[in-house]
């Protein structure tokens, strides 16, 4: 994968799994779509609660919506995955509990 940066969102291969990323931070743009999108946080609230400007915060939405349907597939692929070993594996706390 090549290196992409522009004055907000870069990615490399070395950082972050590749996925774009506000710039010099490792905070992707995946995760800040899904506290936008998902779980409607404002743009405020993420730039405050994460150490970024809003410039950063609203370089990654335009990010995303200029490439939407990969970032789309890449939170859907991560969802699968996470289910996946969920399923997999068995609970410490339920085994305790006799589930």
């Amino acid at each position: 994968m090549d290196i992409v940066t522009t004055q907000h969102i870069e990615s490399s291969p070395e950082v972050a799994g590749g996925k774009p990323r506000i710039t010099g931070h490792r905070t992707t743009v995946q995760n800040v779509v899904i506290w936008h999108e998902r779980m409607g946080l404002s743009a405020d609230e993420i730039a405050s609660q994460h150490g970024l400007s809003l410039a950063d915060v609203y370089a990654a939405l335009a990010y995303y919506y200029d490439h939407r349907q990969a970032i789309d597939e890449a939170i859907l692929t991560d969802e699968s995955y996470v289910a996946e070993l969920r399923s997999r594996t068995k609970s410490k706390l339920s085994g305790k509990l006799g589930g």
